[in-house]
């Protein structure tokens, strides 16, 4: 695992598709697998399948029918913090909690993302809406979640 203190970070395209979901998720563990601790890559992964499968599944898609993915690394004290982005066409309904029973098939994906993440939000613009989702450093103390909207 690397220690770099440099600031890095990445922008893909992926299809606005199921399949679009599994390319970010391999892109993401190919580029960090070295970079971060194995459980943080885990929570990062499936953070960004969740992100992604939200857009896909809710949103419209960017022009060309995709959806943008991004990720970046800042070096901090105790090690590096990441944040994922997503960004999709919008939907007239932005993100939300919503409860789900225990025997539903859906309605889970953003309390997978809460749990797991120290803080998300949404941002939307002219183009379309983003969702982001960031990471503290391993072993920082957990801030309470901000959801920004």
């Amino acid at each position: 695992m690397s220690t770099g203190s440099a600031e890095r970070s990445w922008c893909v395209v992926v299809p606005h598709h199921a399949t679009g979901a599994r390319l970010a998720r391999h892109r993401l563990a190919d580029e960090l697998a070295d970079v971060v601790p194995p459980a943080l890559l885990a929570d990062l992964v499936a953070v960004l399948a969740e992100l992604v499968g939200n857009a896909v599944r809710h949103a419209d898609p960017l022009p060309g029918g995709v959806v943008r993915v991004a990720w970046r690394l800042r070096p901090l004290a105790g090690g590096q913090s990441v944040q994922l982005r997503v960004t999709d066409g919008g939907s007239a309904s932005g993100p939300s909690m919503r409860p789900s029973a225990p025997d539903s098939i859906d309605g889970r994906g953003l309390h997978i993302v809460a749990g797991l993440a120290d803080r998300w939000g949404v941002e939307r613009d002219g183009l379309g809406q983003s969702v982001w989702a960031e990471f503290d450093p391993v072993g920082s103390p957990r801030p309470d979640l901000v959801v920004a909207g």
